[in-house]
């Protein structure tokens, strides 16, 4: 069993304040009257690329000048069961300011492992020469894969790249993100029970530190509801468990960890969501996926948590080689879940360095609603991570240039 436990008592409140603290001082509350942060007007796909490098850790930047004119970012509800303001769910789609959204855009990875090698945080440019090429593309969604022992600052994970620098710098991004008028969804990505370093993708989020991990994120950006929770990546307890549904709901002890020999217990989405409300009190847009890598929905509707604020959405993975990557499939069992809640497509890809697939997806998913973003914006292997962009001044590949061409129709 981990000699690592959660952390409690004093190193508990610090884990989870910390990073309310760090923004105070830095920016002032995010989605405060105070605040510049405007809001917008409108991979079972294991992870390549885990090797990629470049990129410098921006660290604490502040929001730059002449960020994005529009509203205010919009604060969460006063009280639990409140309706919340800013972008939430309502019915079957997401809605801001009065108007129904879609979640269009891409993936930018690199906050998942750069930091893991003690060198950097990011991949590739965080500035807004990283931002301007999205403008041609029309994105108006990027997700973030973050780390769980860099944020928390544990397992060895170097100081100049964890903790406090960790949050500082995601901090910071997601402000200049969110001053391009862009949503952000932040996703816990790689993780590891005990004391292991958090080096992959893991079937579950741990018990041992994923509470803190997701009370402490959700108590940094209540505040701004443009930002979106994606509780876990790509969970996969069908692998370890005969009952995958009620592992990805309540947990379960689960031995088929990466890196790590033994069983160890896997938190469920229900305490995550329950985390993210009660304990951090945040009120933003929740999303959960299936399992088989977020590429199994049947019987999400089955094993949905229960969020008071019913500002809750299910996450889809679709990618050319998964196991439900075609018309059928998705009628069966994506559909069903779309009818009821907004269904945002994290991860959309193709390994062919090809658009086919990726067209097939748009035309089926578009008259549904249904958001999608692509993965990856990183210059890397078109086929095997697979990138959407082969510089980052926006030069699409192959793959990409099918969501170069469809997004500024949508």
């Amino acid at each position: 069993m981990p000699t690592e436990k959660r952390l409690s008592g004093a190193a508990y409140e610090a884990a989870w304040s910390a990073a309310a603290a760090i923004l105070a001082l830095q920016c002032g509350p995010i989605g405060s009257t105070g605040s510049t942060l405007p809001a917008p007007e409108a991979g079972a796909a294991p992870d390549a690329g885990a090797d990629g490098s470049g990129g410098t850790a921006m660290k604490g930047s502040p929001l730059p000048d002449g960020a994005a004119a529009g509203a205010d970012a919009g604060g969460g509800a006063s009280e639990a069961g409140s309706p919340p303001t800013g972008l939430h769910v309502e019915g079957n789609h997401f809605v801001d300011k009065g108007k129904t959204v879609r979640l269009l855009g891409v993936d930018h990875s690199g906050t998942e492992y750069q930091c893991i090698g003690g060198a950097n945080i990011f991949e590739g440019p965080t500035d807004n020469n990283f931002l301007s090429p999205m403008d041609a593309w029309h994105i108006n969604t990027i997700r973030v894969p973050l780390n769980e022992d860099c944020w928390l600052g544990i397992n060895g994970v170097a100081t100049d790249v964890g903790g406090t620098s960790y949050q500082q710098a995601i901090a910071a991004y997601v402000q200049l993100l969110r001053g391009s008028g862009r949503y952000v969804i932040l996703d816990l990505h790689w993780n590891a029970p005990g004391t292991t370093l958090a080096k992959s993708q893991q079937p579950m989020p741990d018990a041992d530190h994923a509470e803190d991990f997701w009370i402490s994120v959700a108590t940094a950006f209540k505040g701004d509801m443009g930002v979106v929770f994606d509780l876990y990546n790509e969970p996969y307890p069908d692998k370890g468990t005969s009952d995958p549904g009620g592992c990805l709901l309540n947990g379960c002890e689960l031995s088929d960890w990466t890196g790590f020999a033994g069983p160890a217990k896997a938190v469920g989405m229900a305490q995550l969501v329950s985390d993210v409300r009660g304990k951090a009190g945040a009120t933003n847009v929740i999303l959960v996926g299936g399992w088989s890598y977020a590429s199994q929905l049947a019987s999400w509707l089955t094993y949905e948590p229960k969020d008071p604020l019913g500002n809750l959405a299910a996450s889809f993975h679709a990618y050319n080689f998964t196991g439900c990557h075609d018309v059928a499939c998705w009628n069966a069992t994506v559909k069903p879940v779309a009818a009821k809640v907004p269904v945002v497509t994290g991860e959309l890809g193709e390994n062919d360095c090809g658009e086919a697939y990726v067209d097939s997806y748009f035309a089926w998913a578009d008259p549904l609603g249904i958001s999608y973003l692509g993965w990856a914006w990183n210059v890397q292997d078109c086929s095997k991570f697979p990138s959407l962009i082969s510089s980052y001044s926006g030069t699409p590949t192959a793959f990409g240039q099918g969501f170069l061409t469809h997004l500024p129709t949508q």
